[in-house]
């Protein structure tokens, strides 16, 4: 089953690595993609899962306020994780959760590798070294990666996680080059 040309390799990918026109008002670096990452996994016949964007599921695009784009960058991130981390959304981003979890397991009980998820610094929904909280980037995760850490620890998965930085193009390709390489 399934021995056709796909390569059977995947990573999961933040939403806002495929689509910057996600990201929240006066962050994005690039047009469209971070599209140094996008070519290395193309090139590398690597397949990518994409995550759903928490903050606009939760929040919407303008992360509940036209005004979020005039804030100092850690104290807008700090703002949007406050609200990710309530109760109705943190319900929300579990139940997401649980559907990823299952297309992970299923991918793995039919053989395939999930080579890791690549997560964006700094952010409040996907840092995996560095997340926003009290108006500091500070070491941790986002509120979806730190979410989907403890359930695949839970079910007894273990995919590597890194983080990546679109400030920091060259040290985010090796990360994921490294990662892809194993």
């Amino acid at each position: 089953m399934f021995s056709d040309a796909r390569s059977k390799k995947l990573v999961i990918v933040s939403h806002c690595i495929l689509n910057q026109n996600a990201i929240s008002d006066s962050t994005a670096d690039f047009p469209s993609q971070f599209k140094e990452i996008v070519e290395l996994l193309i090139n590398n016949n690597i397949g990518i899962i994409q995550l759903r964007c928490p903050e606009i599921v939760c929040l919407g695009l303008n992360r509940m306020d036209d005004q979020g784009g005039n804030r100092e960058l850690l104290i807008e991130n700090s703002r949007i994780r406050i609200l990710l981390e309530n109760e109705l959304n943190l319900r929300k981003i579990r139940k997401y959760v649980k559907d990823v979890l299952y297309e992970v397991s299923e991918y793995k009980r039919h053989g395939f590798q999930i080579l890791g998820i690549i997560g964006v610094n700094r952010s409040p929904s996907c840092g995996i070294n560095t997340t926003s909280r009290g108006n500091k980037e500070m070491s941790g995760y986002g509120v979806l990666m730190n979410e989907l850490k403890a359930m695949l620890e839970k079910e007894g998965i273990e995919i590597p996680m890194i983080g990546t930085k679109t400030s920091e193009v060259d040290e985010s390709v090796k990360s994921v080059q490294a990662l892809i390489e194993g």
